[in-house]
């Protein structure tokens, strides 16, 4: 007498997961994710194009689609419309490219940056949980690479600066210098919304601890941007923490400031240089203000002459010298940190808006920016109808969006580091447009 297979499946005892293992499950999906934002604390080589977190961002996209698939995981109609968007800009761009090498580069990483990656952030995340390991795994890459520039800057390993190589880099090199900048920016912020926004008193001490240390890299940064934008953002999570707790955590950081650089002289001679350097646009500007305004106004000029669509994807370096003035130098120098002297060619506007313009014309602005201003708007009123136990990851979503925002006038998409814009726009992207964040806010 035989057994049917459907006893057998039937009679079959079921094995019960470890009561240790329980608690991980949830956030086996969101494991790609924190890979990417790890796996930028290794070195990065000189020239190279792909990196592992790259192929992290990769493997990403494929558990996503995976889960799409296999478990039904669909995006809102509002995240198709708002994440989607940037597609048709992107490509009516590429189309427009001088060369077919440039519109499949220039394709593949755009839709990587500004859909792939932010489709996958959303579909990854699932609750709070899975949130704060990627925004702790954030905080957690900005001191490591923290840590790496400040041993830079106190020992003079790091790239050139005024003739000394006291700039922080940390992994990246001087071949991107904004690299660890960024980095421990969006660590600031993402420290800054895990504390104003939970209940936890021990999250609250380490986040707030974790903010601090990390003013010491961004300050020997010495990365205008970064600091501008930093402040910003900052400000604004403060203020959209509550008005009261604002006026105090700035009175607080006015008077650590002056206690760092007033009284211990932290770097305070090229501090205040660098500082002052911001305001000086038209009197006495260093040459890479010269140059950052020379190349916006070339940007400004591409855009006149290809209003619509631009001058297609990676048109601007071929189009810059045609529209750029005299003031324009050859290129950047870069030197230290491990790495040779090296001259730099500048390839790109250092501000992410006229790059659209210049190169994807109203069209890619419409569709691109549009949908971060979108995505911003959608951010806000879910934190404004109540974030509940999830709010620490509500504001620091938020707050990586504005940062992302406001540092796009100063820069642009280029670099190792730019894995993790996309990783903060899924972020945000999640808070603002996922049917789990609302469930988890109790939205309805």
């Amino acid at each position: 007498m035989t057994t049917s297979p459907a006893v057998l499946t039937r009679t079959m005892p079921t094995r019960p997961v470890p009561p240790r293992l329980r608690p991980v499950l949830p956030l086996l999906p969101v494991l790609p994710v924190v890979a990417i934002v790890v796996l930028l604390g290794l070195p990065v080589r000189a020239g190279g194009s792909v990196t592992p977190a790259d192929a992290a961002s990769a493997l990403a996209v494929l558990c996503a689609l995976g889960q799409a698939v296999l478990r039904g995981r669909r995006l809102p109609r509002a995240a198709v419309l708002v994440l989607g968007l940037p597609v048709v800009g992107i490509a009516l761009a590429a189309a427009g490219a001088a060369t077919p090498g440039d519109a499949l580069t220039g394709l593949a990483r755009h839709l990587q940056v500004f859909v792939l990656i932010p489709v996958a952030v959303t579909l990854l995340v699932r609750d709070r949980r899975g949130a704060r390991l990627v925004l702790w795994s954030l905080v957690g890459l900005a001191l490591w690479q923290g840590g790496i520039g400040v041993k830079q800057y106190l020992t003079g390993t790091g790239a050139s600066y005024q003739g000394a190589f006291v700039r922080a880099v940390g992994t990246f090199g001087p071949s991107d210098v904004m690299g660890m900048a960024n980095v421990v920016a969006l660590g600031i912020v993402a420290a800054t919304g895990l504390a104003l926004g939970t209940r936890s008193a021990r999250q609250r001490l380490v986040a707030v601890g974790c903010a601090a240390v990390l003013l010491v890299p961004l300050a020997v940064s010495f990365s205008r941007g970064a600091w501008i934008a930093t402040a910003v953002t900052c400000g604004a999570v403060l203020l959209l923490a509550g008005v009261r707790r604002a006026a105090g955590v700035f009175a607080a950081v006015v008077a650590a400031g002056v206690v760092l650089v007033g009284g211990f002289g932290v770097g305070a001679a090229q501090l205040e240089e660098r500082l002052t350097s911001i305001t000086q646009v038209t009197d006495a500007p260093d040459q890479s203000v010269v140059d950052r305004y020379t190349m916006w106004a070339a940007a400004a000029d591409m855009w006149s002459a290809d209003p619509l669509t631009g001058v297609g994807l990676k048109g601007f370096p071929a189009h810059r010298d045609g529209h750029a003035s005299l003031a324009l130098s050859s290129g950047s120098d870069t030197e230290g940190a491990g790495q040779a002297f090296v001259r730099q060619p500048l390839l790109s506007p250092h501000n992410m808006y006229l790059l659209l313009l210049s190169e994807q014309g109203l069209v890619g602005v419409v569709t691109v920016a549009g949908g971060w201003l979108a995505l911003l708007v959608c951010a806000l009123r879910r934190l404004r109808r109540g974030a509940g136990p999830v709010r620490d990851c509500a504001l620091a979503a938020c707050g990586l969006l504005m940062w992302q925002l406001v540092n796009f006038l100063y820069a642009d998409i280029g670099g190792p580091s730019t894995v993790l814009t996309a990783v903060c726009l899924g972020l945000a992207a999640w808070w603002a447009l996922s049917g789990d964040a609302a469930r988890e806010a109790g939205a309805r």
